[in-house]
């Protein structure tokens, strides 16, 4: 009997245009395999990867397995990392001593030296459709993003020179108010929002297709930013403030759903203390412990002390409560249930939120974890693919196109 129907089950399908081999393959997919599958097929652009500035406190050669930090080249080809920005990062307090254009001229120089020493797996991405090609031909994008605004120093003229070198996204300030922006992290809002060079700054910035970025703003110059651009805006590395109410440095739901109606994108931050309320108030009594540890070790510099301390907080206060890869998810999840599946993305800070990362997403390799959490909670092949990459270069791509005309 058992023969019987098996044999009137192989005929049905061969019926149905399927063979008795279909007929032995496992209806249920693995959607582990199908992850990885979908992670290395699709564009990944991960906005937000402190490279540069890693490397300049430790050099370490990024074309081969690295000991430390998030990011080289054979994990990123483990986790199908196509397009990761490099953030030319300028600390806030280099504005004071005319120091930031410099720094900002050697990071790119270092990001340039990538593609220089292993062409074979790096090339520097200006446009959308460089990001594309490089694709196809098996290389790493290495498209460039400024973290903060200070190496513009008051001169117009510096974001058309800083284009000419790469930069094709802007975050307007950083940890500390500057003369462009005030800062969500800085309680002086000298400007109310944006300084009368700061907006400027944004319409120079649509004219020459620089995308604006919008983290680490204030909120006051988030709505402005809004009010002036003629184009849509990112947000390079943010989370939902949903889950962390009162931190600034993420977006509100209203911020959110008016960054949509924008046509922009919200690229999520993966660090634990963007990501739930437990690690964020754990960040914050480390950053207070972290002010009077400073003040009582004057040899020290703040870099000394991102470097150092964390592991001298854990051993008395215990470890940071890690985020998890559902935490992370339910982000995503949260942006899109307000405002649709085309307006958010991967923004993850690696080596910019050290210790922080969350359990299953440690390092650039882990993206299939990320693809394998969105398809369980239900989203297309489709979907996927707009969050990993094809979201964001939609919003380079108008932004190229208005510089264009």
């Amino acid at each position: 009997m058992i023969k019987k129907t098996f044999c009137l089950l192989s005929a049905a399908l061969i019926l149905a245009g399927c063979s008795q081999d279909d007929a032995n393959t496992p209806v249920t997919e693995d959607i582990a395999d199908r992850a990885r599958q979908i992670a290395q097929s699709s564009i990944i652009v991960d906005t937000h990867i402190d490279v540069p500035y890693r490397i300049n406190s430790k050099p370490a050669d990024i074309a081969e397995a690295t000991d430390n930090g998030d990011f080289d080249y054979p994990r990123a080809v483990a986790g199908g990392l196509n397009a990761p920005f490099m953030s030319i990062y300028t600390p806030a307090s280099l504005e004071d001593k005319g120091e930031s254009k410099q720094v900002a001229d050697s990071l790119i120089d270092m990001v340039e030296g990538f593609v220089a020493n292993a062409p074979e797996k790096f090339a520097i991405a200006l446009t959308t459709a460089d990001v594309r090609k490089h694709h196809e031909a098996g290389l790493i994008s290495l498209p460039m993003g400024m973290e903060n605004g200070s190496p513009i120093e008051g001169d117009l003229a510096n974001l058309a020179y800083f284009y000419e070198r790469g930069i094709r996204y802007i975050t307007p300030a950083h940890s500390l108010s500057n003369h462009i922006s005030d800062s969500s992290y800085d309680e002086n809002r000298q400007w109310n929002g944006l300084s009368e060079f700061g907006v400027e700054v944004i319409r120079e910035m649509n004219r020459l297709g620089i995308m604006i970025d919008v983290s680490h703003v204030s909120d006051e110059a988030f709505w402005q930013i809004l009010e002036i651009t003629e184009v849509p805006v990112i947000a390079s590395h943010s989370s939902a403030r949903h889950f962390t109410p009162g931190f600034e440095r993420n977006m509100s739901d209203e911020m959110i759903v008016a960054l949509a109606k924008n046509a922009g994108v919200i690229q999520i931050n993966f660090g634990s203390t963007f990501v739930t309320q437990a690690a964020r108030d754990y960040g914050d009594a480390r950053s207070a412990a972290g002010k009077v540890y400073l003040s009582e070790h004057p040899d020290l510099t703040q870099s000394d002390l991102y470097r150092t301390f964390p592991e001298i907080y854990a051993s008395e206060n215990g470890p940071l409560p890690f985020a998890t890869i559902d935490d992370v998810l339910d982000h995503f999840t949260h942006v899109i249930e307000l405002v649709g599946v085309d307006h958010v993305g991967i923004g993850s800070d690696y080596d910019g939120v050290g210790d922080s990362l969350p359990v299953g997403l440690k390092d650039v390799s882990a993206y299939p974890n990320l693809v394998e959490g969105l398809l369980r909670r239900g989203y297309s092949e489709d979907d996927v693919r707009k969050m990993l990459g094809e979201n964001l270069l939609r919003v380079w791509k108008a932004v190229e196109a208005h510089a264009a005309k």
